[in-house]
This record gives structure tokens, C-alpha cells and sequence, in this order.
């Protein structure tokens, strides 16, 4: 009987063996592929493993999501997974299968370095990654394993850009920006229109005490979105008088606080309604029949464009994230004397402070900033808005320069005060901000709050400065007036009225002579301008004031201009406030013909100042000069549009009607002959003479305008003939004056 026991030596050459190979060899390579994988895994698969993307500011390595490279090009970090046990401790020497999920259409070449991959002791896998050769978007995956499928698998995204795609980026965001700008701007002017009046005269008349000042300041420049319109308003009330400029100190603080307004309007996420801004704005300003809607709807308008220029700047920044060059350049930031450098010099180049902030915020949007780095940015915008007050002022008065001045030493002292407690300031900014949700990722949740915290950092510096600074209003300006004092002007040059009292109003008679006293000086100041004015054009040369030698010739003008525009304001207030007195019979046709001449004066001085003195450069650069013949002609007519000024003096000083006479005879005859030198001109072009050909604009610009000064003057004349009051008696007119006149009196002998 055949024995059921194996034989204590296997021999495989037996049949008892092979029978027995053939049962166990299986087993064997069953047994084998068990080990193998459990080797593989460094332990058997723990259906609670999960995967998750370490972040590069808690962990100090990122995951590689959301990356931006160029097409055919490796990935600049690769993807990173971790793998943690149910207790969240890292899990070393698991496998990792990483994959491409989906390409854009038609893609091809992308690929990953190594598809399967073994944590290491922090429990990291990692692989890189080649992208295909069309831009768009790429999905790769990670998976562990007998995982279960939603703990254990990860998606990183991936977009390929052209190879110009930095080119793209930076028109993407210059384009934004100028949107921004664009937008704030008219913004700015729809709200001004809108509010009208209405401000200017708040402004005006509530500013008496500091405190109404600030509150004022700050209203004005949130409604209107600009504060430095209300700095110019400030300038004009100070030059006039209506405030002192202690009292503009506290405005200027409240103006500060009111552009923060514009801060927290950009922080709200209202891009996704920016076209909806857009259209109802467009809508309201295309419709509306007031004046009022439609300024509005030019603000409302105003406002999409703004968003949606930060919707494109966001897009456009939205590769950077990441760009790890670019983040840790904004880590470093976090430096607060490179920060406050930064955003001044960013400031200033821009030259507005709401749209630094807005690119602040922007970036904010986007994770990439930390509050750190924001609040130097942020300090740093409100010493470059400086800038732009400064050289607003440069060509202003005293009293616009105090108060660019004012404003620099405020936001310097501010800053100083500020940069050595950022810490402290972030953490009241975080206690006084809401807070990001529990679970998000680094850069989520500074995307989340960062922006609303950058927004009241910016609120609370402005507001502590104007109340820390308030009480000292007083001891700033001492300063800002020892720094900036009063320069001394020599009577000629002053800007002032010579003769209107306001106590004479009450008899307009007197009131009568005052103001006709002024224009007699008006006419003096217009006399020398159109003297001088000519000098230049038939001449060049650098020239000195004829009576005020310590000014050029142009610096003559200017200020010649500046007074004749002064007059034509106060003498017109002037006779306007007489006219509401009782007057006698005759007094009101001759406040009338006043008002008639002064505005001809003015006129006369625009002519000269904006038309006539501007050809002087225009000449220049032309390179050439006039003919013999034509310059004669030009002075010939000037000089006797110089007589026909001296007729209208004498006339209106000694109220000389036979002048006045002449001077309306003498305006058709000039204006006849400017007819013949025109012709004149004409038959030299004709025989190609290279000097007129030349200068034939230039000199035609000429005849023009003095024929412009001619019309003014005979316009005068005929006002005196009809308004003024003649008492006759006999052969002589009395008007107000001790002298006697004759009306056939000749003109004096220079004339």
C-alpha cells in the first residue's frame, strides 16, 4: 500500500515532486507579489491615508497648483503632495500616482517627469511637470492608492501662456490701470458737477472753528473724490481772504481723512458688477434730461470703469501668484523702510495715492500680500501723494505752497510716528477687520481679508493723524510761516485795488469816481502791455520791463495780466453792489457803460497775454523774420493802435467827448487800412518773396489780432459818446470833475 506522506527529502525529479511543484509554485508567486507590494507601499494600504498640498508659508514648500509657464516649457516648481495617517502625521514611503487628467483641445507633449512616486520622510511626493505645446489650462492628479477617493486624490491646475505672455501681463495691467485712473477721474468731475456750488460754499462758510473744519474738509472730499480740488478751493479762499490759513490746516486734515473713503469703496468686491456700473451709468447720462442725473450718471459711469479696470489689473496679476521670484519680493516688503520707499516712489510716479492703493488692494485680492507688507505700501502712498500737491504749487502763490507744505510736514511727521509700531498698528487693524474662515489655505484667507484690513489701515493712520495733529494747527503754521515766510513785493507789483472802498457805497456818486478812478488804472496797466507786447515780435530778444526792471518782459506781462483779470473782477463786484443803491438819474446808464468798458479792457488784455505773446515762441521756432516792408507794416498799425489807447486814456480821464469822437472815426479808418496792408501782404506772396512766404501765418496773426484791440477800442469810444452823463452848460461839460472841457479839444501833441 502506497504511503500518503511526503518523503522527508522533496525531490522535484520525483513524480511525488512535481505533483507537489505544481501545487505550491503559485502559491509561491501569489506570496511573492503580496510582498513585493507591501514593500512598495512601506506598509499595507491604510484605507484612511489622505493626501493635501502643503503650503509654502506654514510649511515652507508649496504645492506647485496653480502655476504659469510657458507652452513646451517644465513647470518652474513641481507638484507636491503630502500624505498624512488619520492622525495627520506624515506618512514616508507610500506611493503616489501622478497623472495628466486633461489638456486644452488638440494638445500635445505633456508630461510628468515620474508617475509614480514614494513619499519622503515629511511624507512629500513630488514630480515635475512639462507642459503641452497649446496655451491654456492643464489638470494633473494625484492619487493614493486604496485611498478612499475623496481624501486621497488631488487636482493641480496649470496654464500654459504664449511666449509673450509677460508682454500680455504687463499691457493687461498698464491697460487697468489706466481704466482705473480714467475712471476715478471722471468719477471725480461727475460728483463735482453734481454737488455744484453747493460745496465750494460749505466750505467756505463753515470753517471757522478747527473741528468744523476737519468734519468739512473730510465731507467735501468724499463727495467730490478729490482732495486736491479741495486744496485748490482752499488756495482761493486764503488768497482771498475769506479764511485764515490757520484755519485751512484743520480742512486739510479732514481732506485726508475723506480720500480714505475711496480706499474702502475699492476693497468691496463689487468687479463682478463693474459692466452693470457701466451701463446703467452710460444709460442715466445718455437719458436724463437734468443736468444733475446726467453728472451723476457720468459719476455712476465713472465708477464701473474703475472696477472694471481693477477686474483686468486682477486678471492680469493673477499668473504672479505663482511666480515665486515675485512673492518672495513682496515678502520682503514686509521691510518697513523698503515698503514706505516703494510706495512713494510708486506714488509719485502715478501721481495718485487712491490708485496705489487700489493696485495694493488688488494684489491683496490675490493672496499675494501680507498686512505687514501692505501697511509700509500704504504709508509709503501717502508721502508720494505729496508730490503731486507740490508740484501743483510750484508755480503758484505763497499761500498755495503753505499749503502743499502744510500737507507734505503732516503726512512726513505722520509716517514717523507711525513706522515704528507697524506691528502693533497690524494687530489693531486685525482686531477691528473680520476675520478669515477656519480651514483655508494661507493664501485664501489673506485673499479673503487682507484687502478690507489694507483698506482700514489706511482709514486709521489718516484719522489719527487729523486728531493727533488737530490741537497743534496753530504751532504748525508758525512753523510753516518761519519756513515759508512773507516775501516782500514792492508795491508795483502787488495785486490789490487802489481806490474802491466799500464805505463809499452808500453815495454812489463818490462810489462813481472811485471805481472810475480804478479803471482809469486798468486802462494804464492794458497801455503798457500793448506797448510792450510788440517788442518781441518784430525784435527778438531777451528784454527787460520797461518800468519794472527787475522783471524780463514776459514776466512783465504775466503779471500786467494777472492784475487786468483782477480788476475786471473786483471793479465789476464793485459797480454791480452800486447798482442796488438809489441812484439819480443818468447814474445807471454810466454804471452800465462802466461795466461795458471794463469787460472791453479785459478782453484787450486777453488778446494780448493769450493770443499776441504766444507768437513770440511760435516765431522763434520758426526760424524766421519778417520782411523789411511787413515789418513796417506791423509796427506802423501798432502804432497806431497805441495812439487810439491814448485817445481812449485822455478821453475817459478828462471825460474829453471830442476824443472819444475821434476815437470811433479813427476805428474805421484803421480798420480800412489793415485792409490795405492785408492786401499789401498778399501781392509780396504773390511775387514768392521768401520772407513773407515765411512769416505769412505769423504776420496775419498779427494784423488780426491788433484789428481785434482796434474794434475793442472803438467799442469804448462809443461807450463813452453814449452812457456817460454830460451836464452841458454853454460850450463846456461838466462830469464830476473840477476841470472844464471843451469838446473840439485836440489830442495831445505825442499822440
Amino acid at each position: 500500500m502506497q504511503s500518503s506522506e511526503l518523503p522527508s527529502t522533496f525531490d522535484p525529479d520525483t513524480p511525488a515532486g512535481r505533483r507537489h511543484s505544481i501545487i505550491l509554485l503559485p502559491a509561491v508567486l501569489l506570496l511573492l507579489c503580496l510582498l513585493q507590494k507591501a514593500l512598495a507601499a512601506g506598509s499595507l494600504e491604510d484605507p484612511a491615508a489622505r493626501l493635501v498640498k502643503p503650503e509654502l508659508y506654514t510649511e515652507g514648500i508649496a504645492s506647485g497648483d496653480k502655476q504659469v509657464q510657458v507652452a513646451e516649457s517644465w513647470l518652474e516648481s513641481p507638484l507636491q503632495a503630502r500624505i498624512l495617517d488619520a492622525r495627520g502625521e506624515p506618512l514616508p514611503g507610500r506611493a503616489v500616482h501622478f497623472r495628466v487628467a486633461s489638456t486644452p483641445s488638440k494638445a500635445q507633449g505633456a508630461e510628468l517627469e515620474r508617475e509614480r512616486v514614494l513619499s519622503d520622510e515629511r511624507g512629500i511626493a513630488r514630480t515635475r511637470v512639462r507642459l503641452g505645446d497649446r496655451a491654456g489650462e492643464y489638470v494633473f492628479s494625484a492619487r493614493v492608492p486604496g485611498s478612499e477617493i475623496d481624501q486621497g486624490q488631488l487636482f493641480f491646475k496649470a496654464t500654459a501662456r504664449h511666449a509673450d505672455w509677460v508682454f500680455l501681463l504687463a499691457m493687461g495691467l498698464v491697460g487697468g490701470l489706466a481704466l482705473f485712473l480714467f475712471g476715478m477721474e471722471m468719477m471725480s468731475e461727475g460728483m463735482k458737477k453734481a454737488a455744484g456750488n453747493r460745496m465750494r460754499s460749505i466750505l467756505g462758510k463753515l470753517t471757522g472753528h478747527r473741528i468744523v473744519g476737519l468734519m468739512v474738509g473730510a465731507f467735501v472730499t468724499m463727495v467730490i473724490q478729490s482732495s486736491s480740488a479741495t486744496t485748490v478751493m482752499l488756495v482761493s479762499f486764503v488768497q482771498a481772504q475769506l479764511m485764515t490759513f490757520v484755519q485751512s490746516l484743520g480742512v486739510v486734515l479732514g481732506a485726508d481723512i475723506g480720500t480714505t473713503i475711496t480706499a474702502q469703496l475699492i476693497a468691496f468686491k463689487l468687479t463682478d458688477f463693474a459692466l452693470l456700473m457701466i451701463a446703467a451709468g452710460f444709460a442715466l447720462n445718455l437719458f436724463a434730461r437734468g443736468s444733475t442725473f446726467k453728472h451723476v450718471g457720468q459719476a455712476v459711469l465713472g465708477f464701473g470703469i474703475l472696477f472694471y479696470g481693477m477686474h483686468l489689473m486682477s486678471q492680469a496679476m493673477y499668473p504672479l501668484r505663482s511666480h515665486s521670484g515675485f512673492i518672495q519680493l513682496l515678502l520682503q516688503l514686509e521691510n518697513p523702510l523698503l515698503g514706505i520707499l516703494v510706495g512713494a516712489l510708486f506714488t509719485a510716479l502715478i501721481q495718485s495715492s487712491s490708485a496705489f492703493t487700489g493696485i495694493i488692494i488688488v494684489l491683496a485680492q490675490q493672496g499675494l500680500l501680507s498686512l505687514e507688507a501692505g501697511i509700509p505700501l500704504i504709508l509709503g502712498a501717502n508721502i508720494g501723494t505729496c508730490i503731486t500737491a507740490g508740484l501743483a504749487s510750484l508755480n503758484t502763490g505763497r499761500e498755495a505752497k503753505r499749503v502743499a507744505l502744510a500737507h507734505t510736514l503732516f503726512k512726513v511727521a505722520g509716517v514717523l510716528l507711525f513706522v515704528f509700531w507697524i506691528p502693533s498698528l497690524a494687530g489693531l487693524i486685525r482686531s477691528l477687520s473680520p476675520q478669515a474662515e477656519a480651514g483655508l489655505s494661507q493664501i485664501a484667507a489673506q485673499a479673503l481679508v487682507v484687502p478690507r484690513q489694507v483698506a482700514n489701515a489706511h482709514t486709521v493712520f489718516n484719522v489719527s493723524l487729523a486728531l493727533a495733529f488737530l490741537p497743534f494747527t496753530a504751532l504748525f503754521a508758525r512753523l510753516i510761516l518761519w519756513i515759508l515766510p512773507d516775501r516782500p513785493v514792492p508795491d508795483a507789483e502787488r495785486i490789490i485795488v487802489w481806490h474802491l472802498k466799500d464805505s463809499r457805497l452808500s453815495s454812489p456818486a463818490l462810489a462813481l469816481e472811485l471805481a472810475r478812478a480804478e479803471i482809469q488804472r486798468m486802462f494804464k496797466i492794458v497801455h503798457r502791455m500793448l506797448e510792450a507786447v510788440i517788442v518781441p515780435l518784430v525784435d527778438p530778444g531777451e528784454y527787460r520791463d520797461s518800468y519794472l526792471t527787475e522783471l524780463s518782459l514776459v514776466q512783465g506781462l504775466d503779471l500786467r495780466e494777472r492784475k487786468v483779470d483782477f480788476l475786471d473782477e473786483k471793479i465789476t463786484a464793485y459797480l454791480a453792489r452800486i447798482s442796488r443803491e438809489s441812484l439819480a438819474e443818468g447814474q445807471a446808464a454810466e454804471v452800465f457803460g462802466m461795466l461795458s468798458i471794463v469787460k472791453d479792457l479785459e478782453s484787450m488784455g486777453d488778446i494780448i497775454h493769450r493770443s499776441l505773446l504766444p507768437l513770440v515762441e511760435k516765431k522763434r521756432r520758426l526760424g524766421a523774420d519778417f520782411s523789411a516792408v511787413g515789418r513796417q507794416e506791423l509796427v506802423s498799425y501798432h502804432v497806431k493802435t497805441i495812439k487810439q489807447m491814448a485817445r481812449l486814456r485822455q478821453s475817459y480821464d478828462n471825460m474829453d467827448r471830442g476824443r472819444a469822437r475821434r476815437v470811433v472815426e479813427k476805428e474805421t479808418q484803421y480798420r480800412y487800412l489793415e485792409e490795405e496792408f492785408r492786401q499789401s501782404h498778399f501781392h509780396r506772396i504773390s511775387e514768392d518773396l521768401s520772407q513773407s512766404v515765411a512769416t505769412h501765418e505769423i504776420h496775419l496773426e498779427i494784423m488780426d489780432l491788433l484789428k481785434q484791440i482796434n474794434l475793442h477800442q472803438g467799442n469804448i469810444g462809443q461807450t463813452i459818446l453814449t452812457s456817460v452823463s454830460w451836464e452841458e452848460t454853454g460850450t463846456e461839460f461838466r462830469v464830476g470833475h473840477e476841470e472844464e472841457l471843451r469838446p473840439g479839444d485836440p489830442p495831445a501833441t505825442w499822440v
